[in-house]
């Protein structure tokens, strides 16, 4: 069985990554996304808020193969305990890229682990996380950046009705 993890904060998840996590169903048999604990970071929404609107969205998507984790520690020991060769990232940029790389071959030295590289379509490339919570917090429209359930949930922290 060819197992993919696609690791991240998603804080908040956006079309971007639901987008990824579709392509990478297509091409492996069990994608897990799998959603890092930093403690230092105080994010959007807590780890479990995350899972949740992560697997609404899964399931809105009819992603049947693909599930949802939280964990804590490091994502080659994730990978060694859930017994899966690859890693999954996704690429917007040259920047993206070079940062992934780097961490790419330590993975693959000290883990053992392939890193896929998924280009983001066009449409996807400016959306990250961090200006999702940007824009939301000055009151923009994120509805074309983000599923449904989580631009409700986004307005709910911030206290606005759609």
């Amino acid at each position: 069985m060819r197992k993919v993890i696609f690791p991240g904060s998603f804080d908040p998840f956006t079309l971007g990554h639901l987008d990824l996590v579709h392509r990478l169903s297509e091409l492996f048999d069990e994608v897990i996304v799998a959603i890092g604990k930093n403690q230092a970071k105080s994010g959007l929404f807590s780890v479990e808020e995350r899972k949740i609107l992560i697997e609404k969205a899964l399931k809105e998507a009819q992603l049947t193969n693909a599930s949802v984790i939280s964990y804590d520690g490091l994502t080659m020991e994730l990978v060694h305990q859930l017994g899966a060769k690859s890693i999954a990232r996704g690429v917007r940029n040259a920047t993206d890229y070079q940062y992934e790389k780097n961490i790419a071959e330590l993975n693959q030295k000290l883990a053992d682990a392939e890193t896929v590289f998924l280009m983001a379509r066009p449409e996807n490339q400016a959306i990250s996380s961090s200006m999702v919570r940007e824009l939301a917090h000055f009151g923009a429209d994120i509805k074309t950046l983000v599923p449904s359930d989580v631009a409700q949930a986004i307005n709910q922290k911030y206290q606005r009705s759609e």
